[in-house]
């Protein structure tokens, strides 16, 4: 999962900012768009994530990026919303998750009920990457990006897996709304990566919340 690495103070917006937002135009592409999005996409990410990086490691965070977005784009259900301009200033993308629950393979301990019955009602959709161009409203058009995603699925649940040492994109996630969920094992990465999850309405997220619900249900501190 990327994530726009820095956590900001709420920003009071100043003049102009306000009608620079309302530019900020989102749509929704295809699989065949966002191939041919690829190259912007990569500048994207390493422009958010990679400033300061050497050439060499800005290569090949292009590259990873780049082969993880190839991976994405063959799931059943891909789909994708850019964030616009005059040029790309943000994207989120991602897929259903199958109502087998496979996509849980590896959770560690028993998955909350909760998340269970949605995985079951096809109501889960994962996000694998939310990426912004650093700007002082970035959190808004992040929040934006996600909604839509999920609202054109007519999902009630976001997932998405993070890096549990990446402490910057875990905080703007958080700031973004997301909830931490558990742990779950990778074995084709090879790694123990955190859980986050964002319910979409008021519903979705007193059902998470409610202990009473299901005793099974354990958000950790």
């Amino acid at each position: 999962m990327t994530a726009q690495p820095e956590q900001r103070q709420q920003h009071k917006p100043r003049a102009g900012e306000s009608s620079a937002m309302e530019a900020v135009r989102l749509r929704r592409v295809n699989r065949w768009l966002a191939q041919g999005l690829g190259g912007e996409l990569a500048d994207l990410y390493v422009d958010s994530r990679e400033r300061s990086a050497a050439a060499a490691h800005r290569s090949r965070s292009r590259l990873d990026f780049l082969n993880r977005l190839t991976g994405d784009i063959r799931r059943p259900g891909f789909a994708m919303t850019i964030a616009e301009t005059d040029h790309l200033v943000g994207c989120a993308f991602g897929f259903p998750v199958r109502s087998d629950g496979f996509w849980w393979l590896g959770f560690d301990g028993p998955l909350p009920h909760s998340i269970e019955q949605l995985t079951a009602s096809g109501g889960v959709f994962a996000i694998t990457s939310i990426l912004v161009q650093p700007h002082p409203q970035d959190q808004d058009v992040a929040c934006r990006l996600q909604e839509r995603l999920l609202s054109d699925h007519q999902a009630s649940l976001g997932a998405t897996l993070a890096d549990p040492d990446d402490h910057p994109a875990l905080a703007s996630l958080r700031s973004w709304g997301w909830l931490d969920a558990g742990e779950i094992w990778r074995p084709m990465s090879a790694a123990l990566l955190r859980v986050l999850v964002l319910p979409r309405g008021e519903r979705t997220a007193a059902r998470l919340d409610d202990p009473a619900h299901d005793a099974r249900t354990r958000w950790p501190e």
